[in-house]
């Protein structure tokens, strides 16, 4: 029998608030919200608290559990992959934290070409004692058209790239998935961010995103009236950032909610 060093006492009586890996790059299978199974490498993070009298954790535990969870991904199963991690290496918490890119197919909005967009997403998961908890994250491209240049113009606006970033804690027992939070960035915007335009697409956007200028204040506001409204969503912090094509800064507008903050709780 090989030496199991980690599982030996340790005397110092220091407790490690997380003890695990980061930055592992690891090929899943995430669903989407239609229950799709998505193909995705994500960037993993994995750890769990250990006691005092605990010299270490078993890293190699955490490979092991990611690996068994990792073509069947959804908001049930990632709490279900934490829980399994705090069971296998025997602690009282454990938390796993995913990062990756989630593609959904979109259509052009004139000709209906297909093509995948791609999103930022990142699934966080922590559980301890039996209770636990979910945050969602996407970060949306988006553009943005400026409603003062507008104004001001004898011809045209100036418009932007811009980003919707949203990170949302689920009410208990809801069902929410990336997918929600998604549709919600773009409809907050001038319009949406194609992969692929024909031409009669690339007029159909240009002028609609003309006629629906917005600030990142209005993107942000329209996220937090939409999320308000929701009674799955417990939490959410929305940030919107605009990379402004006439000046040399980006613009940015943010907001955090609690159900508490209306009285909902």
């Amino acid at each position: 029998m090989l030496p199991d060093v980690q599982g030996l006492s340790d005397e110092r009586g220091v407790t490690l608030d997380d003890v695990g890996i980061e930055g592992l790059r690891y090929p899943l299978l995430i669903a989407d919200g239609q229950g799709v199974k998505r193909e995705t490498v994500a960037t993993v993070d994995m750890s769990v608290g250990i006691e005092a009298d605990v010299k270490g954790a078993h890293l190699s535990r955490f490979v092991e559990v990611l690996h068994a969870w990792r073509d069947q991904l959804d908001a049930t199963s990632a709490i279900s992959l934490a829980e399994d991690v705090r069971t296998r290496l025997g602690t009282r918490d454990a938390r796993v934290r995913l990062s990756f890119a989630y593609f959904l197919e979109r259509r052009a909005p004139v000709t209906g070409a297909c093509s995948f967009s791609e999103y930022q997403c990142t699934l966080t998961v922590a559980t301890s004692g039996g209770a636990a908890s979910l945050l969602l994250q996407v970060r949306v491209p988006v553009t943005s058209v400026c409603p003062c240049s507008k104004a001001i113009s004898d011809r045209g606006a100036h418009n932007q790239r811009g980003y919707v970033t949203i990170e949302v804690e689920p009410a208990t027992g809801a069902q929410l998935w990336f997918d929600d939070l998604i549709d919600v960035a773009e409809a907050s915007a001038s319009s949406p961010v194609y992969a692929l335009l024909k031409r009669p697409d690339e007029r159909h956007v240009t002028m609609a995103g003309y006629d629906n200028p917005v600030f990142v204040e209005d993107m942000a506001r329209h996220v937090a009236v939409v999320l308000r409204g929701d009674v799955r969503i417990a939490r959410f912090r929305a940030r919107v950032v605009n990379d402004e094509s006439i000046h040399n800064h980006a613009a940015f507008a943010r907001l955090d909610w609690t159900a508490t903050d209306d009285g909902n709780a």
